[in-house]
């Protein structure tokens, strides 16, 4: 059965459900076949749709969640191999790589970039709140 005989938004529901899982268990070690499965569509029909729908394909998608998801830990003070393991990768060095192509820097620069800015609110708090927010409640940064 072709998908012309389904309306869109059937088929957008369909989709958004299979993002929906991703969301919910990309620490899990989920796969294409999990994914499209969720959404009822074979693998290849389901990576044209979700790609022109989201503009990735699944597999970068869960990618890009994972790496959002490490950076909220890290930011949080987990450590980068615990980090790794807890947002599904198996590998640390796929993980740093995938995580400095994405973010900029190493999850270990990373890391202590966090820690040091961290350092720096505690000791110095008003120099993190913003110029106009001073002048508007008549605060000063001496």
């Amino acid at each position: 059965m072709s998908t012309e005989n389904y309306p869109r938004i059937y088929l957008y529901k369909r989709i958004v459900q299979a993002k929906l899982f991703i969301d919910s268990h990309f620490a899990e070690n989920i796969d294409l076949d999990n994914i499209s499965d969720e959404a009822y569509f074979s693998k290849f029909h389901f990576i044209r749709l979700f790609k022109k729908i989201y503009g990735k394909t699944p597999h970068q998608y869960l990618i890009f969640v994972r790496i959002e998801n490490a950076t909220k830990l890290i930011r949080n003070g987990i450590t980068v191999s615990e980090t790794c393991h807890t947002v599904g990768f198996e590998s640390l060095s796929s993980f740093s790589g995938l995580f400095k192509r994405m973010v900029g820097k190493t999850p270990s620069d990373y890391f202590a970039e966090q820690q040091y800015l961290k350092k720096e609110m505690l000791q110095t708090p008003l120099k993190f709140i913003p110029n106009c927010y001073v002048s508007q409640h008549g605060l000063s940064k001496k």
